[in-house]
């Protein structure tokens, strides 16, 4: 990984990970990934989008209020395969706001 905490900039590692999901939004892949820094505390979203067209971006967003952050880990681990971007099941729906594909 090549991004850091955006409260203090220390690097993250994948151990760093509290949480991910991905969907599908008008055919773009969307992951969204919780951190929480080792160093500070502070939690960081991390969204990738790789657009239909290739071209992949990513966004950094926070530091993160803590009850926010839980609220969201805690819908995540309501779905067995948070990694599929096919999922329909509830928790799916209700993070992305029913925008799925």
């Amino acid at each position: 990984m090549t991004f850091g905490c955006i409260k203090c900039d220390a690097p993250f590692s994948s151990d760093n990970c509290i949480a991910s999901i991905s969907g599908s939004i008008v055919g773009d892949e969307v992951t969204d990934s919780y951190f929480l820094c080792d160093n500070c505390g502070a939690y960081t979203k991390v969204t990738w989008w790789d657009n239909f067209s290739g071209e992949e971006t990513r966004d950094l967003s926070g530091p993160l209020n803590k009850q926010d952050v839980d609220k969201r880990v805690e819908l995540i681990g309501k779905c067995f395969t948070p990694w599929d971007k096919k999922c329909r099941c509830n928790a799916h729906l209700e993070y992305f706001n029913d925008t799925l594909d």
